[in-house]
């Protein structure tokens, strides 16, 4: 199901393309065309194929069997160099910057054409993009010293300087502000109008639905079809990327007589160069409730829940965990996270690293869920039958895709390790279940089990802070919304009341008055 786009001239042509990881078919007989001036977006779920089959078109990768054509010619894409002379570029969704370079010097990094390479001639160029699409770019700042949309305008610069007509943007909103992504969007819509074509990977349907033309649905490595975005809408979206009806619901509950098991006051925190990143936290986590934290990326939010995890040492502050039954106060500042354990504070952390932090790669499913509980097992003879129990259980219900629970987890897509990471913590039956970016990189059914999963965890009366990037979703499963920026509480809103753009100025400005716990 291919639908045409009148009076525009086909600029890529994907032919049957094929492409398999040993037995796994990531991509099987593919075919669509991309239009000159159009934004297609490119949906499906983890393990759909979407990104092995840019990362094709990129250069990245090299199809088994198929063609590639561009501007009706048959191309061989062996390279991201070959991309470029290709006028293709891809913006990934983790940057490919040097840290200590400057704007122009990431931007002019492996020309070899001299006159390109020289910094005069790539600062006038540069302005020209910039005036021609509404860029604003500080091209002597160090990207060290950049915001994550400074990054990405950086990126996008760097691919339209080396030429590009061609633009992939990966998860292009992730991290952004709402603000943020109307200024993305409104680049965009100046490069198509300009006639470059532009294809977008990503998640958020709402965003589908608002900066699309056209939508083209991988299902299964498989292509099912492309629809005009001004014919379809997000359950129809949604039934062709998962092949059957589903709800799109967060089933947000009332809290149940919530009651404070986390008091977190005045906590600072240093950062490896000596300055705060965390500065002056205070909070309450009430049992059966949602804690929202809603913040830029980079803003402390991590650091939050590693504090709590007795991850990160304090400068000052304390945590307070309120005991269940007993109800005794219990300070968890200075302790180790072992000690934390050992008192019976089950702290449940989704880490922002799935496998620097959460799982080991090399390890099979079965021994990451023995992570958790190895310690109750024999010092030589340990329990593998649970983990082996928990491990089936998880493939089961979050739908991991996995030849076995013997895979090891680095094999797994980034999906499907987030579902293995997420489904062990949740398993837990933790009192205070700290959730950071549960979602990142799933797909739109999985995304909304765990949103599901949590609000289960907080029906039982488990204390949950989530830190979420969508702030559509940090409103709909919520109860109540931390606000941070710059490492610093902005304002804790209630999530039932405010709006999406009220919490998104409150996370770009300070001048504001936090609401009292």
């Amino acid at each position: 199901m291919e639908v045409q786009m009148n009076n525009k001239n086909v600029k890529i042509r994907l032919e049957n393309i094929t492409k398999t990881f040993g037995k796994v078919i990531a991509n099987s007989n593919v075919s669509f065309d991309i239009y000159e001036g159009e934004i297609l977006s490119l949906l499906g779920e983890n393990g759909s194929g979407k990104t092995t089959l840019m990362n094709m078109l990129s250069g990245i990768y090299y199809p088994d069997s198929g063609k590639i054509y561009v501007d009706g010619e048959h191309v061989n894409i062996a390279s991201p160099r070959d991309a470029y002379n290709y006028h293709i570029g891809m913006i990934h969704q983790h940057f490919k910057l040097v840290d200590v370079f400057t704007s122009l010097e990431n931007i002019v990094l492996g020309i070899k054409d001299k006159k390109m390479a020289k910094a005069k001639y790539a600062r006038e160029k540069v302005k020209e993009i910039c005036d021609k699409y509404g860029f604003i770019i500080d091209l002597n700042k160090h990207v060290y010293e950049m915001s994550v949309s400074e990054k990405q305008t950086l990126e996008i610069i760097k691919v339209l300087y080396r030429g590009a007509d061609i633009l992939i943007l990966d998860e292009p909103t992730a991290v952004l502000t709402p603000s943020e992504i109307n200024t993305l969007f409104a680049i965009l819509k100046n490069m198509r109008n300009d006639g470059k074509s532009i294809i977008i990977i990503t998640h958020k349907l709402n965003e589908v639905m608002e900066i699309s033309n056209r939508v083209a649905v991988l299902r299964k490595g498989e292509y099912i079809g492309t629809v005009s975005t001004s014919e379809t809408d997000e359950k129809k979206l949604t039934e062709m990327m998962v092949g059957q009806k589903i709800e799109l619901n967060i089933n947000r509950s009332l809290p149940n007589n919530p009651k404070p098991r986390l008091i977190v006051e005045h906590l600072t925190a240093k950062n490896k160069y000596g300055l705060n990143s965390i500065e002056d936290i205070s909070f309450t986590a009430n049992t059966g409730e949602i804690l929202g934290i809603a913040g830029i990326s980079g803003s402390g939010q991590r650091e939050i829940l590693e504090s709590i995890a007795g991850l990160v040492k304090l400068e000052t502050g304390t945590i307070t965990y309120i005991t269940p039954k007993t109800h005794e106060e219990v300070n968890l500042r200075n302790k180790t996270p072992m000690q934390i354990r050992e008192l019976g504070v089950r702290l449940s952390f989704v880490p922002e690293d799935r496998l620097g932090m959460g799982l080991v790669g090399n390890m099979d499913i079965t021994d990451n869920m023995m992570l958790r509980s190895y310690q109750k097992g024999k010092p030589i003879f340990v329990d593998r039958h649970t983990p082996e129990e928990l491990a089936n259980k998880t493939i089961q219900d979050l739908e991991v895709v996995t030849p076995s629970v013997h895979t090891a987890v680095r094999k797994l897509s980034g999906g499907n390790v987030q579902k293995v990471l997420v489904g062990r913590e949740i398993a837990s039956s933790p009192k205070v279940l700290m959730a950071a970016y549960p979602v990142r990189g799933l797909d739109i059914n999985s995304s909304y089990t765990i949103y599901n999963l949590l609000n289960k965890q907080k029906e039982r009366g488990a204390a949950v802070i989530f830190v979420g990037e969508d702030l559509d979703v940090l409103l709909a499963l919520s109860d109540r919304i931390l606000v941070i920026g710059e490492g610093k509480v902005r304002g804790i809103v209630d999530a039932r009341t405010t709006t999406k753009e009220e919490v998104g100025l409150l996370m770009t400005h300070s001048n504001i008055n936090k609401e009292g716990e």
